[in-house]
């Protein structure tokens, strides 16, 4: 795996927040990690704002950069924390402010916590799609010692072209490895 951020990128299939994720997380480096949790705590924390706009801004992206320490170590711990803060203290549906630690300097509760006024939040949908399929087959993988024959992965997930699908992207992710007579395992360690 890459440790420079625009070689993650260069990746197939890696994105902005996975590079900056794992630049961060792998190698320490000082990257603005922005997930749905961090863009939520930064809307109401900064901004004053209940939740943030549905998809992330050059606004929120700069806002990000200039909230994050100088040093490389401590800014990857900042990402780390942000993102703990958002899953769970600053939630978007129950949100515990008693357990806050920047509560006190928090603009939305400081503004009495309005009401959300922009566009309709959308909902991240999961069953049915191609997420719910790669999770259920890794956890067939998870659970096995042994390689798993593709019967025991064709059995998790009725429709077939979808499930291939799945499946082909975990190889390709690198997460699953095929085997001779058509048998998969998780990668070794």
């Amino acid at each position: 795996m890459p440790s420079e951020h625009a070689q993650l990128l260069a990746l197939p299939g890696i994105g902005e927040y996975t590079a900056a994720a794992v630049a961060s997380f792998a190698y320490r480096q000082r990257h603005a990690v922005l997930d749905t949790n961090v863009r939520r705590v930064f809307a109401r924390a900064a901004t004053g704002i209940q939740y943030p706009p549905n998809a992330t801004t050059a606004a929120e992206r700069k806002l990000a950069r200039a909230l994050l320490p100088d040093e490389d170590e401590q800014a990857a711990r900042w990402a780390a924390a942000t993102m703990e803060l958002g899953a769970l203290v600053c939630t978007a549906k129950s949100e515990d402010c008693t357990r806050c630690p920047i509560s006190e300097q928090c603009a939305w509760r400081l503004a009495g916590k309005p009401p959300h006024q922009g566009p309709p939040r959308r909902g991240q949908t999961y069953a049915g799609t191609d997420r719910q399929v790669r999770g259920r087959l890794l956890a067939v993988l998870r659970e096995s010692v042994n390689p798993v024959p593709q019967s025991a992965l064709d059995a998790v997930w009725e429709e077939p072209v979808q499930r291939a699908r799945a499946l082909d992207g975990l190889v390709a992710d690198g997460l699953v490895e095929p085997l001779a007579g058509g048998q998969y395992r998780l990668p070794l360690t």
